[in-house]
Formats: structure tokens, sequence, C-alpha cells
């Protein structure tokens, strides 16, 4: 292959991956007053917040983002004194991947005002955007033993209640 087609394909794949993630969005649905559509360029926008979490060979990573809570609030979903009470402490927060994979919160360990947790969705790893298939959004849980609820791709945050 000439090195003007490799040149154009390299721009082409690099065009496709910004068009792609200028065009994504992360969508707040379920039991939120305001259901929201958020562009990463709208998340851009928000409080930032730092989370560190190790990888497998146990190496610091530094992610940056957007706390959970902040993202929760602007849907109208209860938080403060208004979480408190039987309604709204049975809800939970489901965060979704684009690959199918699915973790859950309860609302209550997602608020300050109860538990010190930092969860953020990150668009960031020690300063540089998420690599390509870890992105454009990564759910952080700091802290936890098991980073499985860190989950890649996040596409969506549902929130339910498990009041029948």
């Amino acid at each position: 292959m000439s090195v003007k087609k490799l040149l154009f394909l390299s721009a082409f794949s690099l065009c496709s991956i910004v068009s792609a993630q200028t065009g994504f969005t992360l969508k707040i649905s379920g039991e939120a007053a305001t259901p929201l559509e958020l562009r990463l360029s709208d998340l851009s926008k928000m409080t930032r917040k730092e989370a560190v979490m190790k990888d497998k060979e146990g190496n610091p990573h530094t992610f940056t983002g957007v706390p959970v809570i902040e993202i929760l609030e602007k849907a109208g979903v209860p938080s403060g004194k208004a979480l408190h009470g039987k309604d709204n402490l049975s809800k939970y927060v489901v965060i979704k991947s684009s690959d199918g994979y699915q973790v859950l919160f309860s609302l209550a360990e997602l608020d300050p005002s109860i538990q010190n947790k930092n969860v953020i969705i990150a668009d960031t790893i020690d300063g540089k955007p998420l690599p390509e298939g870890k992105g454009p959004l990564r759910m952080i849980a700091e802290g936890e033993k098991k980073p499985a609820r860190s989950s890649y791709q996040v596409t969506e945050i549902v929130i339910g209640s498990s009041k029948q």
C-alpha cells in the first residue's frame, strides 16, 4: 500500500472516530423528572472531579469526569434531603454500556449526604481521552476492591425503583 493511501486511511479513520464521538449522547432515562441526552460538550461544561483506580498490574491511573450525582441532579433525580424517605430510598441507578454490560447502584450510595463514594462518568485517563474501545465515557467507582462496576463505553443511565 502506498504512503498516500495509508495517510488517507489514517486520516479517514481519525475523522470517523471524532465524528462518532461528537455525535455521541449519554442518555438519562427512567424515573427521572427531566430525562436527558447529554453530549460530550455538555458534560465538559459540568463540574469536573478526579478518581484514581489501579489497572490489572496495580498501576494507578487518574480519571477525570463528572460526578454521577451531578448528572442525576440535572435530570431531576432526588438528592440530599429530598432523597430521604421511604419513596426515594428504594430507587436505584443502572449504568448501561454499549456492549450490553450493566451495573447497579442504589441511589443512596451515590448521594454525598449519605455516603462519601466517589463515582464519576470519566472521559479522560491521565489527562488524555479514553482509548478507542474504552470510551468515550467510562464509569469509575473509586475505592472498590474490584473494578467490576467501573464499566467501559457507558451509553445510558437508567433510574428505577424497587417499589412495586
